[in-house]
């Protein structure tokens, strides 16, 4: 059995995102070409006595990254080890985790692309030769002293790919990148949530939740618990398309799974700047978002519905975000048709 080593204390909701990840390959349901590409490399290792090469999972927040990482430490029967870019800091913080590895255990990066590049020179021998060359103290007196470190199998994941310096992504021994899921196989994860949540739950209930999910798990699950609430506080229990509709509208949620930010941006694009193009900034400004957010959370989706198309010039909205807000598009604002 695996075991999972964090840096933040769980809380209720953490634990029970916690219970319902899947915990074999077979609960977990879409991505199946990233799925047998990534059995076929653990149990070549396996069979050779060694550690899988380092991987690179990449894709929109949500879609399963970290699942697989856990997975990957479930199949090789190791620890995983989970931090965040962010979380690492200095080198000693690199060094207070590789050195509490075990031989063949999983570590697992969260939003890689945004290590310190400093301390990527120490990750790139700790990935090829496992050794970790630590520079103590400064000027004439300072020394390198070489830590021999376990083998580990390396996972990072990142919303940003374009942000990783080639050094660094030319070190990882397989690369993939995992997309939105299908209808059916959101249905499948509600599903099967819905029974370890222990909810009696219709099948059109089922339906209209996948389709408000973005296509993604992370948010079918989420959709999943607040509806429970509802059926909880103001129904019996059951969970039916009624209530289930009754509920997403109360949570501004659309048919098309868009959530009150969506339309924040793509109002900001069509009544403030005609329509497009207008840059990042200047969106962002308007919207009352992060850059970031704006690039890892809301654009992905917006632009897998067809509502924004990205040009040279900045954001634009389509002809499609026009007719789902129910605005009527003008003569200057005819860029994409």
């Amino acid at each position: 059995m695996s075991r999972t080593i964090t840096e933040k204390p769980d809380s209720d909701d953490n634990v029970l995102d916690s219970a319902l990840r899947p915990k074999n390959w077979s609960d977990y349901v879409g991505q199946e070409k990233i799925k047998e590409n990534i059995r076929i490399i653990l149990t070549a290792a396996k069979q050779r006595g060694q550690s899988p090469d380092h991987l690179l999972l990449y894709g929109s927040s949500g879609l399963g990254k970290t699942t697989l990482a856990h997975l990957v430490a479930i199949e090789m029967e190791k620890q995983i080890r989970i931090t965040s870019g962010p979380a690492i800091e200095r080198a000693g913080d690199l060094a207070a985790i590789l050195t509490n590895l075990s031989e063949g255990d999983v570590l697992f990066i969260d939003e890689i692309h945004r290590i310190n590049k400093t301390i990527e020179e120490y990750i790139y021998p700790a990935m090829e030769d496992y050794k970790l060359n630590l520079i103590l103290g400064k000027g004439p007196m300072a020394r390198t002293m070489e830590l021999n470190l376990p083998r580990f199998t390396l996972i990072g994941a990142t919303t940003r790919p374009g942000l990783l310096s080639s050094p660094l992504r030319s070190r990882f021994g397989a690369t993939f990148q995992l997309n939105f899921y299908q209808q059916d196989s959101i249905e499948k994860i509600v599903e099967r949530s819905a029974k370890i949540l222990g909810l009696q739950i219709e099948p059109d209930a089922i339906k209209t939740i996948a389709k408000r999910s973005r296509f993604t798990p992370r948010v079918a699950n989420r959709l999943l618990k607040r509806v429970r609430d509802f059926a909880q506080v103001e129904g019996d229990g059951l969970v039916t398309k009624t209530l289930t509709d009754h509920a997403l509208r109360f949570l501004e949620i659309d048919e098309m799974g868009l959530e009150h930010g969506d339309k924040r941006i793509l109002l900001a694009i069509i009544e403030k700047f005609e329509g497009g193009p207008v840059g990042l900034q200047a969106l962002a400004a308007a919207s009352f978002e992060e850059e970031d957010t704006i690039l890892d959370i809301y654009e992905p989706y917006l632009m897998q519905c067809g509502f924004i198309e990205r040009t040279p010039k900045g954001r634009i909205a389509s002809r499609l975000a026009y007719e789902h807000l129910g605005i009527k598009q003008k003569g200057n604002q005819n860029h994409l048709i």
